[in-house]
């Protein structure tokens, strides 16, 4: 059996231990080993499981992802989502479907100092699922725009799933941050407008609320403040230079819990609640990027990806063509992997095929634009069947909600989803305009 086919075999391995539940981090380690054991020797094999463990995580670019764990938490246990759901529902609540409307409003608000799908989901569901079902919202529409508007945590920057794609490829953590505001921006627009469409359809399943007055409406806007604060200090901090990612992710951690504090929402035992929390997903994203140490290290032997690259430059296809190719593995992947696995294993194989493609733009430019098109695809793996970790989570929240309903009410989400891929994908510029002012 040649490196090629050896590649090829344990990949479809490893899929196949993913789809039998089996944790990322282990199906990647064992299909990694044992490959890198036949093709370099047992004793090489042992000398890598010495040093990489160890070299993988001690690195200084990785001190920025428990740094924005923390964040998140602190943000998600001070009682910051309430405020927000609390004045987007002042502000949009009277309108038919406006609570779902203004739970799409609390998850932009929330992402942009969360960076995790789950957590900005889990927060919001916590707030607004007894509001809509005291108005009477249908529980499709209900989980499925919690569900929807969850997935906008790991689009707006800070982005975990963003951090990790800019350590892999070496790029600009500011600039991919830049480069995800439009897509995000475009992604609550799209799902607003989705909420609009279903109601027309459904006028039953949103109701309108009770009107706001003026005053509380802009009362309400003081929930708004810290959180322009935080977003501002953190992404204007490293898009000016005045501190390094790492230095704003602790700043912003920082700020957020300073804010969870004050507004009374964080206290001792939300404080400890945050710390563990923060240990158990950076625990889990490392075990993961050891895993997908051992894993690349086989498939830089295997050869697979340079084959790869080699047999689709030879088909003759359009760039384009070949990227939606990829596109649609991507959301093939995303039913039964999970956003960080479907990064750290297809990111080393499909990233050099593009790159080898001519697209107009720059090779820098490149990086960017299939960085976030990946980044906007994986996040609709998290509410796509089988899997849908978004969709399993909000429904876990909302007792009582079949979860045929829950995926029946994504439906307009997932189609609000594809237009946007659609979008960045035949313009460009909506990706790189904001990245290439820098």
């Amino acid at each position: 059996m040649s490196n090629l086919d050896l590649g090829v075999v344990l990949f479809a391995l490893m899929m196949v231990l993913i789809i039998a539940r089996m944790p990322i981090a282990i199906s990647m380690f064992v299909c990694g080993s044992l490959g890198f054991g036949i093709l370099a020797g047992w004793r090489p094999l042992l000398a890598l499981m010495a040093d990489a463990p160890y070299s993988r995580v001690a690195n200084h670019e990785l001190t920025i992802i428990p740094l924005f764990v923390l964040m998140g938490q602190f943000a998600a246990n001070g009682g910051i989502g309430r405020a927000l759901y609390a004045s987007a529902r002042a502000w949009v609540g009277h309108f038919r479907g406006g609570l779902a409307m203004a739970t799409i409003g609390g998850c932009a608000a929330f992402g942009a100092i969360c960076g995790s799908s789950i957590a900005t989901g889990a927060t919001m569901a916590t707030i607004a699922i007894p509001e809509m079902r005291r108005h009477g919202y249908s529980g499709a529409l209900a989980t499925g725009v919690l569900a929807a508007g969850g997935t906008l945590g790991i689009l707006i920057p800070p982005s975990i799933i963003l951090v990790i794609y800019a350590i892999l490829t070496e790029q600009s953590l500011a600039h991919l941050f830049l480069a995800a505001m439009i897509p995000g921006i475009i992604a609550a627009f799209g799902y607003g407008i989705a909420v609009w469409v279903y109601v027309r359809f459904r006028p039953a399943a949103g109701p309108s609320a009770e009107l706001a007055s003026w005053r509380e409406r802009f009362r309400s806007l003081n929930a708004i403040w810290p959180v322009a604060v935080i977003f501002g200090t953190v992404i204007g901090g490293i898009y000016l230079g005045v501190f390094t990612p790492t230095e704003g992710a602790a700043v912003g951690a920082a700020t957020t819990g300073c804010f969870s504090w004050a507004i009374g929402g964080m206290r001792l035992e939300g404080f400890k609640a945050a710390v563990l929390e923060t240990a158990k997903i950076t625990g889990m994203i490392f075990l993961i990027l050891i895993g997908a140490e051992f894993y690349s290290s086989f498939l830089a032997l295997s050869q697979l990806p340079q084959a790869l690259s080699g047999w689709i430059g030879g088909l003759g296809l359009p760039p384009f063509a070949v990227l939606l190719t990829i596109v649609l593995v991507y959301l093939l992947l995303g039913c039964v992997m999970d956003a960080l696995a479907m990064i750290l294993i297809t990111v080393p194989v499909f990233l050099p095929v593009i790159m080898g493609l001519d697209f107009g733009l720059s090779p820098e430019a490149v990086v960017v634009w299939f960085g976030i098109i990946v980044l906007c695809v994986v996040e609709i793996g998290l509410i796509t069947p089988p899997i849908g970790l978004n969709v399993y989570v909000i429904n876990s929240m909302a007792e009582g909600v079949p979860m045929t309903d829950s995926f029946k009410g994504i439906v307009p989400f997932f189609i609000s989803d594809l237009v946007r891929v659609a979008i960045i994908i035949g313009f460009p510029a909506t990706t790189t305009w904001l990245a290439g002012l820098t």
